[in-house]
């Protein structure tokens, strides 16, 4: 039965997974390049112009006006497909060492020791180890998908220096020629190629080679803590609100779909705040590191951001965006927490209601 259960959590945590990515991806795709944008303490490392820096939705709106509906979808495909297989991989493991806590704790009530609960730190650490598998079987995939969501900003940084560099020319030869004229005319009408999965996947191998696959795995690893953050609140919370529940004789027993909601916002909000920076540290490396022939734009790994991170943006630099990620995070998920209990309880019903079937038939 634990083993059915840990299936139904890993079904359900995909399907709740997808659900939310879909509704909240268009926030997913602005909040990446905003953590990707580089801006100087003093003034901005990139001369590209940015008339929607002031807000999510006036730059939801410049992606709609300068790329379509599709600039704010780049990269659905696979981010679905890594949704389903994460939080598949994710919810399975974690149901798995929990069932096994859950089977210590009550080993250890039986010797006398303990309430036969698992406790906070139990919490963490299941979680801990279903994160790192997690991490350490997707994160190709989140490769290709933060490509594919910067890859229009990146494509335009690029163009951007070549355009100074042939308004460098005209500058040192006093004039603009009828040759130079054209190349800035045709520069400015070449616009970013179309860029899939597959075109992400060979420009990481060619950049890196099959360990470019792996790019940010050590931020990543880290914001493991993210997940066991959100888990030890929400589990702690539900946990809770079940024993309130049950102590109440008259009131309602069951917890709420809305319930599980708030329960998994507020778990989420604690656990993005706390974890925010190493998750723009992670995007920095995963996006394409060749932009222009600024080299404080290219980073050789985690240290090497980090550090030229301070040195050019300061800390600010580490909390870019986070009023969209907090947003897009809490949202999503609630709606996760909420669908895949929902989720749950319809396979565990179904599930009850077979076992009745097939009783009766034997009989």
């Amino acid at each position: 039965m634990s083993n059915s259960n840990a299936i139904a959590n890993g079904v359900a945590g995909a399907g709740g997974g997808i659900i939310a990515q879909i509704i909240t991806y268009p926030l997913q795709t602005v909040n990446t390049r905003q953590q990707t944008e580089r801006i100087t303490k003093k003034g901005r490392l990139s001369s590209q112009p940015k008339p929607a820096a002031g807000s999510t939705l006036l730059q939801i709106l410049h992606v709609i006006r300068t790329e379509g509906w599709g600039g704010l979808y780049s990269g659905l495909k696979p981010s679905l497909f890594g949704t389903a297989a994460s939080q598949g991989i994710y919810y399975y493991f974690y149901q798995v060492f929990k069932n096994k806590a859950e089977a210590i704790a009550a080993a250890r009530k039986d010797r006398g020791y303990g309430d036969g609960t698992v406790g906070m730190f139990s919490w963490l650490i299941v979680a801990a180890i279903a994160g790192s598998l997690n991490v350490l079987l997707t994160n190709p995939i989140w490769v290709l998908v933060t490509r594919m969501q910067t890859h229009t900003q990146a494509e335009r940084k690029i163009m951007e220096e070549k355009r100074k560099a042939l308004l460098s020319e005209a500058s040192i030869s006093s004039s603009i020629g009828s040759g130079l004229q054209h190349k800035l005319v045709e520069l400015d009408s070449i616009k970013p190629h179309p860029y899939g999965t597959v075109d992400a996947a060979r420009e990481v191998y060619n950049e890196a080679g099959i360990l470019g696959f792996w790019k940010g795995i050590i931020p990543t690893l880290i914001m493991v803590c993210n997940p066991s953050i959100q888990f030890m609140i929400y589990e702690t919370s539900l946990k809770h609100l079940k024993a309130k529940r049950a102590a109440n004789k008259h009131g309602l027993k069951s917890v709420s779909a809305l319930e599980v909601f708030v329960l998994g916002a507020l778990a989420k909000l604690g656990a993005t705040v706390t974890t925010y920076p190493l998750l723009v540290v992670k995007s920095r490396l995963q996006a394409k590191q060749e932009i222009g022939g600024n080299i404080s734009l290219r980073y050789s790994g985690t240290i090497d951001a980090i550090i030229k991170m301070i040195r050019h943006e300061g800390l600010p630099g580490f909390y870019k965006g986070m009023s969209t990620k907090i947003v897009q995070s809490v949202f999503a998920a609630s709606v996760l927490f909420m669908v895949k209990e929902e989720l749950v309880k319809a396979y565990m019903i179904l599930t009850h209601k077979s076992q009745k079937v097939l009783l009766k038939l034997k009989n």
